[in-house]
């Protein structure tokens, strides 16, 4: 791990020893790419994100990303990732807060204002909720849009689909209907599979006749 990279990693460890702690036993899961990446309490990410604003070693000022990771198989299935950069220090970090599907994360909004449409994203595509934030809602998907796509466990073809009927004249939610049976492959060329007769095959018929 670059040197300068994990004295700052254990510098904020050391300054927020409740909140803060490495991912993980191994260095890549420390640095990833040229980031440090840190494990926040899910409770304690506004005083972490704060500290990482404000303190003079750290400047990272600029909020470049809120994203979110599912995981199902894990306890908390859900990581809220934070991208932080610092011009000053020329100086890339991500810091993790890891969740489940009923506890709140709460709202990074005060710490950097850009926040807002990102957590209303994470919460459109995983359903991941923050809590007191400004204006939760929906930001890429509709209003009437039911569930979270970006989840693991949400159905390829979605729960409605969506068409404009001309004889209403406005847009209908219907549930998503497969019209096209099931097919069984198998799996054969299509010289062996191919049983139907093509145009021109009476013609190869009547010559093994002559």
């Amino acid at each position: 791990m670059d040197l300068a990279l994990r004295d700052l990693g254990e510098y904020v460890q050391a300054a927020l020893p409740q909140f803060v702690q490495w991912p993980g036993e191994k260095e890549c899961d420390r640095l990833h790419r040229g980031e440090l990446v840190l494990l926040a309490g899910r409770e304690g990410i506004v005083r972490v994100l704060t500290f990482l604003r404000d303190d003079p070693n750290c400047q990272f000022k600029q909020l470049m990303d809120v994203c979110g990771v599912d995981r199902p198989g894990e306890p908390e299935r859900f990581e809220v990732v934070y991208n932080l950069l610092s011009l000053s220090h020329n100086r890339r970090i991500r810091v993790k807060v890891t969740t489940d599907e009923r506890s709140p994360v709460p709202t990074v909004t005060g710490v950097f204002s850009s926040a807002g449409w990102w957590e209303r994203e994470t919460w459109d595509l995983y359903g991941i909720y923050f809590r007191d934030h400004p204006d939760l809602r929906r930001i890429l998907s509709d209003y009437g849009f039911e569930g979270h796509p970006l989840r693991k466990d949400f159905p390829l073809t979605g729960y409605v689909e969506v068409r404009w009927d001309d004889e209403q004249k406005r847009i209908i939610y219907e549930p998503v209907k497969l019209v096209q049976d099931f097919r069984n492959f198998d799996f054969l060329s299509p010289w062996e599979g191919m049983q139907a007769l093509l145009p021109g095959d009476e013609k190869a018929k009547q010559g093994e006749k002559r």
